[in-house]
């Protein structure tokens, strides 16, 4: 098929091709949502907003806290979290020159939701990766099973290139099962380093909050009388 279109090749691969365009379309939407995401929330930006605000809440600057929380993006869920724990303190709206003790189970907690966040769709991607080249696999499987019956059911075939022609057909699956598992790896490694650097910050200013209140991170209680 040294000449064959996308329409040919498609009916060359059978059913399974059609498993594998829904797939391929799959990984390119959710791709292209992670490209976006990280385009509109790099990591260092992240952080360095985060830090911004605990300066803010440190030096009681509760008017400014209050702008940044009116944002969706993940420096306004630790800007929520802050103004929370302030007005659980009792504070009024003017500046205050304590540092307020965030409780760091609420910092957990909020790290958990941008983990759900940054993470998002890595599940799925990976599942792509693994499942893509398997469906070509079984693509070809058949379609060899198909050759092999034709040779059971026609008897001596005087011209072996239509048998052959059957098995490159077939083949047709795994490659394109292996071409949308690579074409996904990449992004999908590049997303999961993001994510993995953003957490590690985050969980670095968790630790921080928690040197500075004073306060030991659960599980790190010292021993009872």
């Amino acid at each position: 098929m040294p000449n064959a279109g996308p329409l040919q090749l498609l009916a060359a691969g059978g059913w399974v091709m059609y498993p594998l365009l829904a797939v391929s379309l799959l990984s390119i939407t959710l791709c292209a949502e992670r490209f976006l995401y990280w385009l509109r929330h790099r990591e260092m930006r992240m952080t360095r907003s985060i830090h911004r605000l605990s300066g803010l809440a440190k030096r009681g600057e509760w008017a400014a806290l209050r702008e940044a929380a009116r944002t969706g993006v993940v420096a306004g869920k630790f800007a929520r979290l802050m103004l929370a724990d302030e007005e659980r303190a009792g504070a009024g709206d003017g500046p205050s020159s304590r540092n307020p003790d965030i409780d760091l189970a609420d910092v957990a907690q909020a790290i958990e939701t941008i983990r759900g966040e940054v993470e998002r769709f890595g599940a799925t991607l990976s599942a792509i990766i693994t499942a893509a080249p398997m469906l070509g696999i079984l693509g070809t499987v058949t379609g060899i099973i198909r050759s092999f019956r034709l040779l059971g059911t026609q008897g001596p075939i005087s011209d072996p290139s239509s048998v052959a022609s059957g098995i490159a057909e077939a083949l047709v699956t795994t490659a394109l099962g292996l071409i949308i598992a690579l074409v996904t790896l990449f992004p999908y490694s590049v997303f999961r380093a993001k994510a993995d650097r953003c957490l590690g910050r985050l969980d670095a200013f968790g630790q921080s909050l928690a040197a500075r209140s004073g306060a030991s991170p659960a599980g790190d209680a010292g021993p009872t009388a």
